[in-house]
């Protein structure tokens, strides 16, 4: 079998159940032979380190290790969903404080032991705040760290899908931008319709907004359906992330960036964007005045979340962070 590059591959939370499905399907889509499974929950990470043996991947290497050290070390793509999951009737903000502090020891591992990784593709909630967090402890480059939002935007565009009764791969331009949450900005004014503008495809307002709200409580509706949080949409949006970072198809859904121009600043937030493989890469969002506003204020939200860890301590105040990360 012929993979797409030799470099190692770690896999943060292999033992839950993102994390043995992004092993999985990194080793069926030909990423890298060479794939570290790291978790502290040993029985769970041998139980996955079997499954995977037994696929019988041709070429694989797989390692594992509860070790943080023996994980990072040599790493140049790195995956983590490596944080406490959201259950019924809890948000993604609700998982603040543990999950960022996750996040810091996740960003002061890759800084002691692999600070020159390539990229890292951050996917446990808030993901936009444990993001921000890995990316200044590590020392990164903003272009090197990336959240997962694509998913917004592809139950947008399943939403959009079932309502017309259309094929889902007919629907283009469904995006959603700012806050990986509840304060989500739906842009729909590109969308099309099997080639037909949106804007003349006869929806109302009110099954818009029910298209919308199908959209942001997407996760929490699998979480409602299946008993937990979803985690095979996220397993293989974020493996695709890192496959385009591998130097694979670029991937051009939304993607988590860190944001500091413009009237946007010191954030991460999903943006139009193209991860390649020399990172990713954003441009400013185009839609109605409508659309903007809902932008603004889902960035507003992330402001107000990344002051709420700021006070916490688990990062220092923005004026602060050329300190931690000189590349910020």
């Amino acid at each position: 079998m012929k993979y797409l590059t030799e470099e190692k591959l770690t896999i943060v939370g292999a033992a839950g159940m993102i994390g043995s499905n992004m092993a999985q399907t990194a080793l069926m889509l030909g990423l890298t032979p060479n794939i570290c499974l790291y978790d502290v929950y040993e029985p769970g990470l041998l139980g996955v380190v079997a499954e995977m043996n037994h696929c019988a991947f041709e070429g694989a290497n797989i390692t594992w290790t509860t070790d943080p050290a023996e994980a990072y070390r040599d790493a140049k793509y790195i995956i983590s969903s490596g944080g406490a999951p959201r259950k019924e009737g809890m948000t993604r903000e609700d998982l603040l404080k543990g999950n960022c502090q996750i996040a810091e020891d996740f960003g002061k591992n890759v800084r002691e032991f692999c600070p020159d990784v390539k990229h890292i593709v951050v996917i446990f909630n808030p993901a936009d705040l444990t993001g921000l967090v890995v990316l200044l402890h590590s020392g990164l480059k903003p272009s090197q760290v990336t959240t997962l939002a694509a998913l917004d935007s592809t139950r947008l565009q399943t939403a959009l899908a079932a309502h017309f009764g259309v094929q889902q791969c007919k629907v283009t331009g469904a995006r959603t931008y700012g806050g990986h949450g509840e304060a989500m900005a739906v842009f729909a004014s590109k969308v099309e319709i099997d080639g037909k503008p949106l804007a003349e495809a006869g929806l109302s307002d009110e099954d818009f907004a029910a298209i919308k709200l199908a959209t942001v409580q997407g996760g929490s509706n699998i979480i409602k359906l299946r008993g937990r949080s979803s985690f095979q949409s996220p397993a293989y949006n974020a493996v695709k992330m890192i496959e385009a970072a591998m130097g694979g198809e670029p991937f051009t859904w939304p993607a988590g960036t860190y944001v500091n121009e413009g009237k946007y600043r010191n954030v991460m937030m999903a943006m139009p964007t193209v991860i390649d493989g020399t990172g990713v890469h954003f441009t400013a969002p185009e839609g109605t005045a409508e659309e903007i506003a809902a932008l603004d204020a889902s960035y507003e939200h992330l402001c107000k979340m990344r002051d709420e860890i700021v006070t916490l301590g688990i990062i220092p105040s923005v004026a602060d962070w050329k300190k931690v990360n000189p590349n910020l």
